[in-house]
């Protein structure tokens, strides 16, 4: 991809844990289609372009976690993607600790993120449960 993305990615983490959600839209294609795993309360499913992320995803994390980050160690520049490695760590409304590893995958156009999709350990559905 190159270091501009590499770094969008990077931000985009930094955004996220700051509470900067529209930084995070930012990246966002119009059409991206963002995929995650579900697992206990979790978001499942596709959702199709940054107002779906917003309500349907991000949303959803502070009515079950009262502390809730994620964590990247290793950025994996595949050329048609960037593979980000992390942990999602917190602690949900009813006590449960989280800290779950994650994989992250984006495929990028022109600057946005057109795809992504996440995967992560056995840990995350009971956090979310």
């Amino acid at each position: 991809m190159g270091e501009q993305e590499l770094g969008t990615i990077r931000g985009a983490y930094e955004d996220f844990n700051s509470g900067n959600v529209e930084g995070v839209l930012g990246i966002m294609d119009e059409k991206v289609e963002w995929t995650e795993p579900g697992g206990g309360n979790a978001p499942s499913g596709t959702f199709t372009g940054p107002q779906s992320v917003a309500q349907e995803v991000f949303a959803v994390v502070p009515q079950h976690f009262d502390e809730f980050s994620a964590a990247p160690e290793g950025f994996d520049d595949q050329g048609e993607r960037i593979v980000v490695s992390g942990r999602y760590r917190g602690k949900s409304k009813g006590g449960a600790e989280l800290d779950s590893a994650f994989t992250h995958t984006y495929e990028m156009s022109g600057g946005k993120v057109v795809r992504f999709a996440s995967q992560v350990d056995e840990n995350w559905a009971t956090a979310w449960s």
